[in-house]
């Protein structure tokens, strides 16, 4: 299978496919995607999986429900209406659930190569 047959919003369909389960057990986080020339690369969860009470750490296994991922992996996927004009670079989409209700934002950082611009001069 060759990832640049597929569109970029597959792509991302797949990525979160692929974290479904990791995003089961996490209650927040950012959700990273690294892209070059349009295709995906390198991508994954940050977070802190672990919360601190009274000194003591406890692993927090609530985590987005079916219906809160579908919800996320939908707005990742509508959200690249909003990529313009560039190949390369990073999306990051920062989610937390809040009494229960998923909130999510996403953030696009575009990335251009000066060599290759002064190269086509």
């Amino acid at each position: 299978m060759i990832v640049q047959q597929f569109s970029l919003q597959r792509q991302v369909e797949m990525v979160f496919q692929e974290i479904k389960e990791e995003l089961a057990y996490l209650s927040s986080g950012i959700v990273f995607i690294q892209i070059r020339n349009n295709v995906v690369g390198k991508f994954g969860v940050r977070h802190d999986p672990l919360e601190s009470k009274s000194g003591r750490l406890e692993h927090k296994r609530q985590g987005l429900t079916e219906a809160q991922w579908l919800s996320f992996k939908q707005m990742a996927i509508d959200s690249l209406r909003y990529k313009r004009n560039w190949t390369h670079g990073e999306i990051c989409y920062e989610f937390a659930l809040k009494l229960g209700t998923l909130c999510a934002s996403v953030q696009f950082e575009s990335n251009y190569n000066m060599a290759n611009l002064l190269a086509t001069k």
